[in-house]
């Protein structure tokens, strides 16, 4: 069976990395969720006067349910911070808010990949439901074009985890800068505090581009291994 198949020991190191990423970001994110940070206001409010200072951008600052649910929604032009986030000064508070923000910047200053990820989403969102459907109809059927096929809406998903990787990189960029420029964090500890948290949220990204890469190596030698055959 497919799941049987013992291409899947490729993905072991990419299952050991996500693995370690998640349990990096979660521990790390409660070690600085503990520490306030000097500024004397709530991560929401550092989050409007860091964006209020680079013009008007009309961005809205909501509440979202749930842990680490911090998104911005660059078609409804809201940032949504978590429970944990919101109210909080703490150090990493402010450094999830201030990454948020750094990407209603990328969106307010038209930084190419994130104008690239944005118009990627709807073609991925498909692509990555139907390309294992149809690599696994491919196999059963014997059918190399539809395995093929399967394969290439597959790559669109790794490309894309690859484009999220500089958005990414550069939002941590963005708002390490924005909270030194508007003095939110003033001290050599609070800005490690606040890139830790930053440097664990990105290895989540990165773990998911090189799970998403064993993924493809492993469909790909599938298919030479059922071509050889």
């Amino acid at each position: 069976m497919f799941y049987r198949d013992s291409t899947f020991l490729i993905l072991i190191p990419g299952i050991l990395l996500a693995l370690w990423a998640q349990l990096s970001v979660k521990s790390t994110f409660d070690k600085y969720s503990k520490m306030p940070a000097s500024y004397n206001g709530t991560a929401a409010q550092a989050t409007s006067n860091m964006l209020s200072r680079y013009g008007d951008m009309d961005i809205k600052i909501e509440r979202a349910q749930g842990m680490l649910t911090d998104h911005y929604d660059p078609r409804s032009h809201t940032l949504r911070l978590s429970e944990g986030v919101y109210s909080s000064n703490s150090i990493a508070a402010l450094g999830v808010a201030a990454h948020e923000s750094g990407h209603a910047m990328q969106q307010n200053d038209g930084y190419a990949f994130l104008k690239l990820r944005n118009a990627a989403v709807p073609f991925v969102s498909v692509s990555s439901n139907l390309s294992m459907i149809i690599f696994v109809m491919g196999l059963i059927m014997s059918l190399s074009f539809l395995v093929d096929l399967g394969i290439i809406l597959f790559s669109a998903g790794v490309l894309f985890s690859l484009i999220t990787l500089p958005v990414e990189l550069d939002a941590s960029n963005r708002a390490l800068k924005m909270l030194k420029e508007n003095r939110i964090i003033t001290s050599y500890e609070e800005e490690l505090g606040v890139k830790k948290v930053l440097r664990a949220a990105a290895m989540t990204y990165v773990a998911s581009a090189v799970m998403a890469i064993l993924n493809l190596a492993r469909l790909m030698l599938i298919r030479n291994s059922r071509n050889r055959d």
